[in-house]
């Protein structure tokens, strides 16, 4: 790993000073290139789910799937960020000083940075897309169950790079998928100038504890969704079943569900409906002892409400208001995702101006 660390660090200079219009063209190689390889990405895909098939849920399964429907999905992702405001060089701050001094803050790329993430091989272009529009080099450390994927994905976008002259060593995969290759990323001083993991919890913990190179950790995904009483509840229904079925797998859906205590007697039996009865991939109801008196499912345990599902399961709690839904939130949420459904503006303003999460949604 010590030479392809060695390579990032060297392309560092050139990623560094390239112009919009050499990375805009440079991104929209890769895109084409991801199409014109297609074949092969998905013969290693293909690989990938037979080796992976026995021991992950079908859920994660998907995650892994590609399909040229998904592949297409992900140049055209490269193709967007294209149309993003180039980060580099912005003046963020000017300042004169009173002798004509004047100083200015300017933004620059952070260097080579790596991304630890599992096995999501669409991570790959993203990853590497956004790195570069950026002015970084990335060296991305796929997990085992995508490296193949991911390795045929690199390929694809390396040749892309090439193609219009730009080194290929601003994209770069770790060959060793095991949990020292990790760890040395971890400790590479000198050569990462930004560690980013994206995983679960013990992948961000071990970043925590272990990292001697600059570390952002994000965090799982414990995501609420509130429905407050004066909600409309065929809205509700809708939101709450895209949240959490659409793709369970990902890190922004559904995990929890609140529900007013006034509406729950109308509203539950909605829900089993619709996520139960009507499925034919029924969701797995895990209920506190208010819903459970009003609906089948299971009783929730105490560690239903802190657990990332990332499957077809809901916890469901019942609450007497939005200050009830609030305080559960912020005893439980990961600071992700949440949402409030609601035609009251005061229960909007209370949700709003006390969740402290990343995305707050109304």
């Amino acid at each position: 790993m010590k030479e392809m660390l060695e390579a990032a660090k060297a392309a560092k200079g050139e990623v560094a000073g390239l112009t919009t219009e050499q990375k805009n063209a440079a991104l929209n190689a890769m895109a084409d290139a991801l199409i014109a390889r297609q074949d092969g990405i998905l013969d290693a895909n293909a690989l990938d789910m037979a080796s992976a098939k026995a021991h992950i849920s079908p859920v994660m399964l998907d995650r892994l799937k590609l399909t040229k429907e998904r592949i297409a999905g992900m140049a055209r992702g490269i193709r967007e960020v294209t149309a993003l405001p180039d980060p580099v060089g912005r003046i963020l701050q000017t300042h004169t000083r009173e002798d004509g001094l004047e100083i200015q803050k300017v933004s620059v790329p952070m260097g080579v940075i790596a991304i630890i993430y599992e096995s999501r091989p669409n991570v790959t272009s993203d990853a590497a897309a956004l790195a570069l529009k950026s002015g970084n080099v990335c060296v991305l450390r796929s997990g085992k169950e995508a490296f193949r994927s991911a390795n045929a994905i690199v390929d694809a976008l390396r040749s892309g790079l090439r193609s219009v002259g730009i080194t290929e060593n601003a994209v770069n995969l770790v060959q060793d998928t095991s949990r020292e290759s990790a760890a040395a990323l971890m400790t590479a001083n000198g050569y990462i100038d930004l560690l980013i993991p994206r995983g679960g919890a013990g992948l961000i913990n071990a970043c925590v504890r272990t990292a001697t190179v600059p570390c952002i950790a994000t965090g799982t995904g414990i995501c609420h969704v509130y429905v407050e009483k004066s909600a409309d509840l065929n809205m509700a229904l809708n939101i709450v079943e895209n949240a959490k079925t659409s793709r369970p797998s990902v890190c922004n859906a559904e995990e929890v569900l609140l529900v007013d205590k006034a509406i729950a007697p109308t509203f539950l039996p909605m829900l089993y409906k619709r996520l139960v009865t009507d499925r034919e991939r029924a969701v797995e109801l895990r209920l506190d002892e208010t819903a459970a008196a009003i609906i089948p499912g299971k009783r929730a345990g105490e560690k239903d409400f802190d657990t990332e599902f990332l499957d077809y399961i809901l916890a469901v709690k019942c609450v007497e208001d939005v200050k009830e839904a609030v305080a559960h939130i912020a005893a439980h949420s990961t600071g992700h995702s949440e949402a409030i459904v609601t035609r009251s503006p005061e229960a909007e303003r209370y949700f709003t101006a006390n969740v402290d999460s990343a995305a707050v949604y109304v």
